[in-house]
């Protein structure tokens, strides 16, 4: 009988993962016609901050309306939400800034001009209460206080930063595109304790952790994502992923992995354990959708994109020419499990 049981168990559970099929569910169209990069959920409040060319378009997820465009936030790359102080801190890449806003009522709050060039990620880190940016042109991370808004200090990173998370416990472990690297730092000396190498990963862009296991997911440009144990640095496990990915999530109570990749797919990985990991879901999304958001209340994925028109001829100006974007068609993709 208890060998029955088992088997049936075994069953149920297997039949439990397998029956988790995402796929976009919806779509909230947001008007304008430049660019993107990061999203942010705000958990509490539950809404959405999208990052779009020069203005951060905020979204209502329980209605899917605009309820607030932010302007003046000129070449705007990331939000990090800071919910005990009420505040959001986005980074301004052309202005070399960090705007301050209140959470609820979306007002200004301040403009920080930091020395850092081209501030793109940005990580607010409960636990020291201060604020990250990385500055993708001066390869350094731009610390502010996150309750007086104050500069704290510039860390020199020896490369292109990208992503960062925190163990919420005095760590902040951030990608560094350009030196295959992941470096930690030490939120209270704020010094660079740890530094890593992630190969065979290349151009790591997108981090996620899991708070419980201290596994880190690095996505990287030559299409692996490889998780590393964050007490240590060892490489755990390397997996295959969609080409173009610049973003990836981690949501806790289900133990998967996201890889938002900009070919158009999701790659889904399960992590069976602090030692096993596997693909389990190839979600076919749309191209352009490079970066994502996890709303873990919902369990739902928000990612952004765009339809593309043709691609120009290449000149000697602009070899490599990109396509331009369809009018209207900007878009945030909802994604969720429908099984």
């Amino acid at each position: 009988m208890k060998k029955i049981f088992s088997i049936l168990l075994v069953g149920f559970c297997l039949t439990s993962v397998v029956s988790q099929t995402y796929k976009v569910s919806k779509k909230i169209t947001i008007p304008g016609d430049e660019g993107w990069d990061y999203l942010a959920v705000d958990e509490i409040n539950q809404h959405l901050f999208v990052s779009h060319g020069n203005v951060v378009n905020v979204v209502d997820l329980k209605t899917d309306k605009i309820i607030s465009t932010i302007l003046d936030t000129k070449g705007v790359h990331g939000i990090a939400i800071a919910n005990d102080l009420n505040k959001a801190f986005i980074t301004d890449g052309k202005d070399n800034a960090v705007t301050i806003i209140n959470l609820t009522t979306f007002e200004l709050l301040e403009k920080v001009t930091i020395e850092g060039q081209k501030p793109d990620a940005v990580l607010y880190d409960q636990f020291s209460h201060k604020v990250f940016t990385y500055n993708a042109k001066s390869s350094d991370a731009t610390v502010l206080d996150a309750i007086t808004n104050k500069v704290l200090k510039t860390i020199a990173l020896g490369g292109k930063p990208e992503f960062s998370v925190t163990n919420t416990k005095g760590l902040i472990y951030v990608n560094i595109e350009d030196k295959n690297e992941i470096k930690t730092i030490d939120a209270k000396t704020l010094e660079v304790i740890a530094t890593w190498s992630i190969s065979p990963g290349d151009e790591p862009s997108g981090l996620a952790i899991d708070l419980q296991t201290n596994r880190l997911f690095s996505v990287c440009g030559n299409n692996l994502m490889i998780v590393v144990d964050a007490t240590n640095g060892s490489i755990i496990k390397t997996l295959p992923i969609g080409d173009g990915c610049d973003g990836v999530a981690f949501d806790s109570d289900k133990k998967l992995a996201f890889s938002s990749n900009g070919i158009g797919t999701i790659t889904v990985v399960k992590e069976n354990s602090a030692s096993d990991f596997s693909v389990l879901q190839t979600v076919t999304t749309q191209k352009g959708a490079r970066t994502i958001a996890l709303n873990k209340t919902t369990h739902q994925l928000y990612l952004s994109t765009a339809e593309f028109g043709a691609k120009p001829e290449p000149t000697a100006e602009n070899p490599k020419p990109r396509p331009g974007l369809v009018p209207n068609s900007f878009t945030v993709l909802l994604v969720a499990d429908v099984k």
